[in-house]
């Protein structure tokens, strides 16, 4: 049975929602990376990224959310789009986009804004100015059709969905999806399908550590505590 390592994290939820779509079988771990599960020898063996998330399909170790994205999709065959070679390359384009792009930047902008210490004014405006970019790229897009590929609902849809849920928090206004208006529909209606509802519900299976004490910081931001280099 596939095992998916996951915590409440986007990148995680984007997998947990591809799972829940397709309804394949699977067994959720938890990695509590504010207790430091990332760093257990048993999950580097798994993950030397030392992230969530992974799965493990029968032996074959995928890591990485928009790879295990694509791996599962075409396994199964589903939420792709159409086969043809334009559409290929769209699919490539935007997933990677999404993995190189809209996740860092905004994964940047998340930490810069709320959780590094001291103040760093030049990352805040950095990384708040590139989500706000990319972000506007996705809108773009999706002024033009429904969906990140045209009328169906893939996995770029999904990759996206994942962290557009985090952008009041990773911008620091609470309307700030009002600047957004197509990836805001997106998300709604991604947000009302029974597959997102059960995918976001999932964290729920497990009493993630909240805490965001010196622990969790050490676990999370090792760079913190590490002495600086010669």
């Amino acid at each position: 049975m596939l095992k998916f390592y996951y915590n409440a994290a986007p990148n995680p939820l984007k997998v947990a929602l591809f799972l829940e779509e397709t309804g394949l079988d699977y067994t959720p771990v938890p990695i509590d990376t504010r207790r430091g599960d990332q760093h257990s020898p048993g999950y580097v063996a798994i993950n030397p990224n030392a992230k969530a998330p992974a799965i493990d399909d029968d032996g074959t170790v995928v890591f990485d959310s928009n790879a295990i994205l694509l791996y599962l999709a075409e396994k199964t065959g589903q939420f792709l789009p159409p086969e043809s070679p334009t559409a290929r390359g769209e699919l490539l384009s935007w997933l990677m986009f999404v993995a190189t792009g809209v996740g860092p930047f905004s994964g940047q902008a998340v930490h810069f804004r709320n959780f590094a210490p001291g103040d760093h004014p030049y990352a805040r405006k950095r990384y708040d100015y590139e989500a706000r970019r990319h972000w506007q790229i996705v809108d773009d897009r999706l002024a033009q059709q429904p969906y990140m590929l045209g009328d169906a609902y893939t996995i770029v849809d999904m990759a996206v969905w994942g962290w557009a849920g985090r952008i009041p928090f990773m911008l620091g206004k609470d309307d700030a999806m009002d600047a957004y208006p197509n990836l805001a529909r997106l998300v709604a209606g991604i947000d009302a399908r029974p597959a997102a509802i059960r995918a976001v519900a999932l964290k729920d299976q497990h009493a993630f550590k909240v805490e965001f004490d010196e622990e969790a910081m050490r676990h999370l931001y090792p760079q913190i505590f590490a002495p600086d280099p010669d």
